[in-house]
């Protein structure tokens, strides 16, 4: 069956799989209930996007107009020697302001990062139907899901992605649960990188003014999860978006992008030699480096001096994109408010304190929007 369309042809070959992509109920059941994904309508041989992509003019990137992030990437190794202050600085500075900033030097092997992408092309390279045993409310375990977009049944236009989520539980439970196509590269990744956020959350902690410990920053990221994000290539890149604006909800993400780029950040205020409030930058891929951002819950606990960034991702039509995100966030039961400290210096407590399990059910109950999901938390 050929899907057309008003204005042509949507599929440049025949396949008896194909849905209808001009009716909104065969495409949704397609690519999201039947599992198929973005890249299974993509790889129909798309001739345009179906108007069930196509994002508000206000959500589209403006990649013409779009700046370029100027940011160094973040050397840490040379925080083991005179530059450690400097170097302390340098991040602290970027969590204050932007809330992005890129790192090298942080022990997790690039050949590493390498067999980490190919492992995401590999997993979304597989047959639809091995994909979807995985979906929601099917995966043969609560630790494994994959799906397309965010929040499909609540957003206005969709997001051009698929990911599979992995939650972390032990080294056993992943081994065991999370896919075979991309399971031992994705364990590697995680625990080489958990040093690093261990090492920056002590320091942001520092530089609050408090002792950090070992508990409490286990507090702070003591549920983790790895995504891998698969950003099929796109016939029409500047009507859609991979994902839409938001910030991350937990204390740190950690990021590798692959080189083909797109990843976009927004200045909540005027950053001397980088831009202006209110402008997108783009984040430039980096051999090597990790990229590094806040999450909401380092907002909330600093009582606003640390800056959850608002970032969205592009889309391409030259080539598909991976990106793998690790996100460190306090653990569900967990009670997360501003140091008691910080409210009494800033006259009062600028977010209230909530329960982290609530703060995720609101995040996932609704389509992204900017920083919304920290109004959840605001006094």
């Amino acid at each position: 069956m050929t899907a057309t369309g008003g204005g042509g042809s949507y599929i440049s070959h025949n396949t008896s799989m194909a849905p209808s992509l001009d009716d909104d109920n065969s495409l949704f059941n397609f690519v999201v209930q039947d599992g198929y994904g973005v890249k299974g309508m993509a790889d129909l041989g798309l001739s345009k996007v179906p108007a069930r992509y196509i994002q508000q003019q206000k959500e589209r990137i403006d990649k013409k107009n779009a700046r370029m992030c100027v940011l160094p990437a973040i050397d840490l190794l040379k925080l083991e020697g005179d530059e450690h202050d400097r170097v302390v600085e340098e991040i602290t500075r970027a969590a204050e302001t932007l809330g992005f900033f890129q790192v090298v030097n942080h022990n997790v092997p690039v050949k590493l990062l390498e067999k980490l992408k190919d492992a995401v092309h590999l997993f979304f390279g597989q047959a639809p139907e091995e994909k979807a045993v995985y979906r929601k409310g099917l995966s043969p375990s609560p630790l494994v899901q994959y799906g397309t977009s965010f929040a499909p049944e609540k957003e206005k236009a969709l997001e051009w992605k698929d990911y599979v989520s992995m939650i972390y539980t032990n080294d056993a439970e992943a081994l065991q649960h999370w896919p075979k196509e991309c399971k031992e590269e994705a364990l590697e990744y995680l625990k080489m990188s958990l040093h690093m956020v261990r090492k920056l959350m002590e320091l942001l902690m520092g530089n609050l003014g408090v002792k950090p410990d070992d508990s409490k920053i286990d507090a702070l990221i003591g549920f983790k999860m790895v995504n891998m994000n698969f950003y099929p290539t796109c016939p029409n890149p500047e009507l859609t978006i991979g994902v839409g604006r938001h910030s991350d909800m937990g204390a740190l993400t950690v990021l590798v992008q692959d080189g083909i780029g797109g990843l976009y950040v927004k200045l909540e205020e005027d950053i001397e030699d980088v831009g202006k409030k209110g402008e997108w930058m783009e984040i430039p891929p980096i051999q090597g480096a990790l990229v590094i951002n806040i999450g909401d819950t380092l907002q909330i606990i600093s009582n606003g001096k640390y800056k959850s960034a608002e970032h969205r991702v592009g889309t391409t039509s030259t080539k598909s994109r991976v990106s793998i995100p690790i996100f460190t966030m306090p653990n569900p039961t967990e009670k997360i408010k501003p140091l008691p400290q910080l409210a009494e210096r800033d006259g009062g407590a600028r977010f209230r304190e909530v329960v982290f399990q609530d703060y995720m059910s609101n995040f996932f109950n609704n389509a992204h929007e900017g920083k919304k999901s920290l109004q959840f938390a605001q006094v």
